[in-house]
This record gives C-alpha cells, sequence and structure tokens, in this order.
C-alpha cells in the first residue's frame, strides 16, 4: 500500500536554477523598461524642479515689491506701483477673480453635468454623437474669439437679462444696476462660464461612461427610474471625477486673461453690486498693465502673480484632499 501511494504521488515541482533566475531578473529589468523607468522618474522631477524655479522667481520678485510698498499689500483699493509713494494692493483683484470664478462654476457646473447625463444616459447614439462633437469644438476655440464674443454680441444682448434682475432681485443690493453698460463680474461670470463649460462636460462625460453596468442593471431589476438609478448608481460613482474636471475648469477661470480684459470695465473698486462695472481680476490686471510698467511696477505684477499662483495650487490641493475622502466612490471598489 505504502509502495502505491508513493507512486501515485505527484512528483515536487522543479525549482529554477541559479542561472534561470538570473535570467529572470534580467528580463524584469530589461534596457527597455530601465529606460521608461528612467523617462518616467526624469519627468516627475523635472515637473517639481519646474515648479519649484516658478516658486522661486515669482517669491523673489514679489518681495522686492512688497518690501517697497507704503501701503498694505493684501488690504489696499490702490494700484500705483510707480507712485510717490508707491502703493498697491491686490484687495480687489482677489475679490474679482474669486468671485468671477464662483459665478462661473455656478453656471457652468449643474449645466455641464446635465449635458454629460444627457449625452450618456438619455440621448440616442445618432444624436449624442454630434452634440459632443460640437463641445468638443468649443473647447477648442481661443481665448481671444471668446472674448471678441463678449465683447460684440454677449455685452449688448445683456441689458433685458440685467434689467430684469434689477427689477425684481434688486433690493438685495447683489444685483442691483445702475443703468451702466453691462461690463461687470457677473457679465464675466457668464463668459467664464461659457469658456469652461466643455472641459467639465468632456471630463464627466468619460467618467459617467465607466460607470459598470452591472451597477445600473441591478437597480433596474430593483425598480428603479431611470433618474434612480442616476441618483443611486451614476452620480455616486462619478462624483470624484466630477469634482475633478470641475477643478480643472476652476484653474481656466481663475486665469484666464484675454476674454476678461476684453469684456471687463476695471475699476479699482469693490462694487456692492455685481452688475455695476467695477473690480478686477488679477490676470486681467497683469495683461493690461505689464507693457507699461516701470520696473518697479513690473515687480508688482509679480507680486500679484504669486497671489494668483498660491491660490491656484491652495484649489488644486483641496480639491485633491476631496477626491481622497471620496475613494469609496471609485471604479476599482466595484
Amino acid at each position: 500500500m505504502d509502495t502505491t501511494t508513493q507512486n501515485t504521488a505527484a512528483p515536487p515541482a522543479p525549482q529554477p536554477s541559479e542561472a534561470e533566475q538570473k535570467r529572470a531578473a534580467r528580463g524584469a529589468t530589461r534596457p527597455g523598461d530601465r529606460i521608461f523607468l528612467g523617462l518616467s522618474r526624469g519627468s516627475g522631477i523635472l515637473v517639481l524642479v519646474i515648479m519649484a524655479a516658478i516658486a522661486v522667481f515669482l517669491t523673489y520678485r514679489a518681495v522686492l515689491a512688497i518690501s517697497k510698498d507704503e501701503a498694505n499689500f493684501l488690504t489696499t483699493f490702490e494700484w500705483s506701483p510707480s507712485g510717490v509713494p508707491p502703493q498697491f494692493g491686490i484687495a480687489v483683484l482677489v475679490f474679482g477673480t474669486i468671485v468671477s470664478s464662483i459665478i462661473a462654476m455656478a453656471i457652468a457646473v449643474p449645466i455641464a453635468v446635465g449635458i454629460a447625463l444627457f449625452l450618456t444616459h438619455y440621448a440616442p447614439r445618432r444624436l449624442s454623437g454630434p452634440i459632443a462633437y460640437v463641445i468638443d469644438l468649443l473647447a477648442a476655440v481661443p481665448s481671444i474669439v471668446y472674448g471678441l464674443w463678449g465683447a460684440l454680441v454677449l455685452v449688448p444682448h445683456l441689458y433685458g437679462l440685467y434689467g430684469w434682475l434689477d427689477d425684481y432681485l434688486g433690493w438685495t443690493g447683489i444685483l442691483a444696476w445702475n443703468r451702466d453698460e453691462p461690463r461687470s463680474l457677473f457679465t464675466v461670470g457668464i463668459l467664464l462660464a461659457i469658456m469652461i463649460l466643455p472641459i467639465i462636460t468632456n471630463v464627466s462625460r468619460e467618467v459617467f461612461r465607466q460607470v459598470p453596468r452591472m451597477h445600473e442593471e441591478a437597480a433596474l431589476a430593483l425598480g428603479a427610474t431611470r433618474w434612480e438609478v442616476i441618483r443611486m448608481a451614476v452620480l455616486p460613482f462619478g462624483r470624484s471625477g466630477v469634482i475633478s474636471a470641475s477643478m480643472l475648469g476652476l484653474g481656466r477661470a481663475l486665469g484666464e486673461t484675454m476674454a476678461v480684459a476684453m469684456v471687463l470695465s476695471p475699476i479699482f473698486d469693490i462694487k456692492a453690486s455685481l452688475l455695476n462695472p467695477g473690480g478686477g481680476t488679477f490676470a486681467q490686471n497683469i495683461a493690461s498693465k505689464f507693457n507699461e510698467a516701470t520696473p518697479m511696477g513690473r515687480d508688482a505684477l509679480i507680486a500679484s502673480g504669486l497671489v494668483l499662483f498660491v491660490i491656484t495650487l491652495l484649489v488644486n490641493g483641496a480639491a485633491r484632499l476631496i477626491i481622497a475622502r471620496r475613494k469609496e466612490y471609485s471604479g476599482a471598489n466595484a
């Protein structure tokens, strides 16, 4: 019995020789793998070096300007770096940049998510393709073209909307209008919303397409309506992607230059109403004043650019934190 058992037992698997182990190790680090690893690592380090170089340059020039500023750089409502004494501050620019970006996001994000859901879950294939193509074309339009359209078409057609807002919501003070030309932060927000709409839509659409089909079919099998499927399966899964798309759009809104410069009537003051001309943004102020600025004025503009740089980093960092807290909605856990 013992002999039979020994004969029928499977022989042990042969162990690879030392030469075979060395060949396997060399195969894991083939020249192509080493080259790709080096290029990838070098690219990541290069990005960090460039970011650090930009930060050092902006900080150095900003310190030169701020050290000569006779006023408070953070709270001053004036921009005269060439004056005697020089006075300049970013209070108006911070307000204008943040307010116009918030208006743009409030308009663009719901519309973009709605378009993405329509294209992925409602529109027939023969209709979703052309609409997606048109949206892709909108993302490729240069900002100067948006600026020309905003100045020549959008602004003249906003009198009716501004009048309606003033008639029904003017009592709030925020939407009061003194009948000036509608070149205000609200107009800038509308234009920026149109500009960032394709970015948020395209990214959200691709995220919604990655929703596991089994999740949707399971919800339908339980008797859920199409909207309930979207609310319980699609939106939770794509929440991180929508946040990422929104941050991409916000990044463009914060740094948009020429379109804002062509639409906004900059006044270095903070107005209580968003419909009246006034305010300014970092990018618009730098673009409009850089050519005629003195060396001191350029350092002041670079100092304002440093603040915009920091704001952008903070926004991206906050987005990463939000996404990290929403890992339970990722497709990896599906």
